[in-house]
C-alpha cells in the first residue's frame, strides 16, 4: 500500500511540475510579447483610422469626381477642318505648286457649336453635386472606421486584462494542485482530489494560452485598421469610460437630426445631382447651333473666297425622337434616388434608436457588474479560500467556488468591453 501511494504521489508531483512549466512559460511568453509591443492610446488609434486605406480609397473617389467637373465645366472644342475638291480627273490638274498652282478647289475653316438651354451649367451643377456627395462618404467612412477602430481597440484592451486575470487564475490553480500533490505525499488528502487539481491548473493553462491567441488577433485587427503594423505588436493603454460615465447615462430617447448625418448629407446632394441630370436630358431638346467659316482657294477662278454656315438639328421634327429616352433615364434615377435617401434616413433613425439602446443596455449591465454582482463574487470566492484553509470546506465546493469567480470576471469584463464600445459608437455618431 505505501509503495502505491508513492507511486500516485510521485505521479501527481510530475504532472505537477510539467502544469508549473505550462504556466511559466506562458507567462514568461507574455512577458517577451510585451517588449515587443508598441503602445497606442485610443485617441491614436481613432485619429490614425481617420487616414487608414478605406479613407484613402474614399478620397480618391473624390478626386475622380472633382476631374468631372473640370470635364463638365467647358465649352464645345472649335474643328478645325481641311478639304480638297473640284479635281479635274479629265484634263488634268495641272503644272505648277501644289497648294499655290494646280487647279484644286482647296479649302481650311473652322466650326464651333454653341450651346443652349443652359446645359454647361447643368452638366456642372451635376458633378458639382456627386463630388459634394463623395466628400460626404469620406465624413461617413471616417465614422464608420473610428467606429470599428474604437470596438477593436476595446478588444485588444479586454484580450489584454483577460491574459491578466486567467494568468493570475493558472498561477493559483498551479498553486492549489502543488498543495494538493504535497498532501497527497503526506497521506492527507485523496490522490482523486488531487487529479482534480491538477486537472483545473491545466485548463487555467489552456485558458491562458487561448487569451494570449485572442489578444493577438486583436492586436492584428487593429493594426490593420490603423496601419500601425511596421510598430510591433500593439498594446491598448486601456482607457476605458470611468464609472460615472455609467451612472450618468441618460434614459431617454432623444436623438440628434438624421438630416446632420454624413450619410444623409451624401445622399441628399445624390438626389440634388440626380435632378440636375435630368435638366441636362430635358435641355437636349434646346437645340444647339453650329456655326462655321472656311477660306478656299481655286487657281484660275479665285484665291481668296470665303464660305460661311451654320447647321440646326431637327430632332423633333424630322424622325420626330426629341430625346424622350434620356429623359425617362433621368427621371429613373431621379427617383430612385428620392427611394435611397428616405431609405438612408430610415436607416439613419433606426441606428441612433439602436446605439441609444446598446448604450443604456450596456451600461446597466456593466454597472450591474462592477457595483453588484463582481463585489460579491470576489467576497465568497476569498470566503471559499479562507474555509477551505482551515478545513471547513471541501476540495470540491473550494473549486466551485474559483469557477464561479473566473465565470463572473470574464462576464464582467465582457459588461464592461460592450459598454465601452456602445458609448464610442454613440459618441463618433453625434453630429
Amino acid at each position: 500500500m505505501r509503495i502505491r501511494q508513492f507511486w500516485v504521489a510521485a505521479s501527481f508531483t510530475v504532472l505537477t511540475a510539467v502544469a508549473w512549466c505550462q504556466t511559466t512559460s506562458s507567462i514568461l511568453a507574455s512577458s517577451s510579447m510585451a517588449r515587443a509591443t508598441s503602445s497606442i492610446s485610443l485617441a491614436q488609434a481613432l485619429q490614425a483610422a481617420q487616414n487608414n486605406l478605406d479613407v484613402s480609397l474614399a478620397r480618391r473617389a473624390l478626386a475622380g469626381a472633382q476631374g468631372d467637373i473640370t470635364a463638365a465645366d467647358r465649352a464645345p472644342t472649335p474643328v478645325l477642318s481641311t478639304k480638297a475638291s473640284s479635281i479635274n480627273l479629265q484634263n488634268g490638274i495641272g503644272g505648277g505648286n501644289l497648294f499655290r498652282d494646280k487647279r484644286i478647289d482647296k479649302a481650311i475653316g473652322l466650326d464651333w457649336t454653341y450651346e443652349r438651354g443652359n446645359k454647361r451649367e447643368l452638366r456642372t451643377q451635376a458633378a458639382q453635386r456627386l463630388a459634394s456627395a463623395a466628400q460626404e462618404d469620406i465624413e461617413e467612412i471616417k465614422v464608420q472606421q473610428q467606429i470599428t477602430t474604437a470596438a477593436a481597440y476595446f478588444d485588444l484592451a479586454a484580450a489584454q486584462e483577460r491574459i491578466e486575470q486567467v494568468g493570475l487564475i493558472a498561477r493559483s490553480a498551479a498553486q492549489l494542485a502543488a498543495t494538493a500533490a504535497r498532501r497527497v505525499q503526506a497521506g492527507d488528502l485523496a490522490a482523486q482530489d488531487a487529479a482534480r487539481t491538477e486537472i483545473e491548473a491545466q485548463r487555467a493553462s489552456t485558458d491562458l494560452a487561448s487569451a494570449q491567441f485572442e489578444r493577438q488577433r486583436a492586436a492584428l485587427l487593429l493594426a490593420q485598421l490603423t496601419g500601425f503594423s511596421g510598430m510591433g505588436v500593439l498594446q491598448a493603454q486601456a482607457d476605458w469610460p470611468a464609472r460615472q460615465a455609467l451612472e450618468a447615462v441618460p434614459q431617454e430617447t432623444t436623438y440628434p437630426s438624421v438630416d446632420a448625418r454624413a450619410d444623409v448629407r451624401a445622399a441628399v446632394q445624390r438626389l440634388e445631382a440626380a435632378r440636375a441630370a435630368l435638366d441636362v436630358a430635358s435641355a437636349q431638346k434646346t437645340r444647339d447651333i453650329t456655326v462655321g467659316t472656311s477660306f478656299d482657294h481655286y487657281p484660275g477662278t479665285s484665291t481668296r473666297q470665303l464660305e460661311f454656315r451654320a447647321q440646326v438639328p431637327l430632332n423633333g421634327f424630322l424622325g420626330g425622337y426629341n430625346f424622350q429616352g434620356e429623359i425617362a433615364r433621368a427621371q429613373a434615377q431621379v427617383n430612385l434616388a428620392e427611394d435611397a435617401l428616405e431609405k438612408t434616413r430610415r436607416l439613419a433613425a433606426a441606428d441612433f434608436q439602436r446605439l441609444q439602446q446598446d448604450r443604456q443596455g450596456a451600461a446597466a449591465r456593466a454597472l450591474s457588474y462592477e457595483a453588484s454582482i463582481l463585489p460579491r463574487a470576489r467576497k465568497v470566492a476569498e470566503m471559499a479560500e479562507l474555509a477551505y484553509a482551515k478545513g471547513a470546506m471541501s476540495l470540491t465546493e473550494l473549486i466551485d467556488a474559483r469557477r464561479t469567480l473566473r465565470s463572473i470576471l470574464i462576464e464582467a469584463l465582457s459588461a464592461r468591453t460592450d459598454h465601452a464600445k456602445a458609448a464610442s459608437a454613440w459618441q463618433l455618431r453625434q453630429p
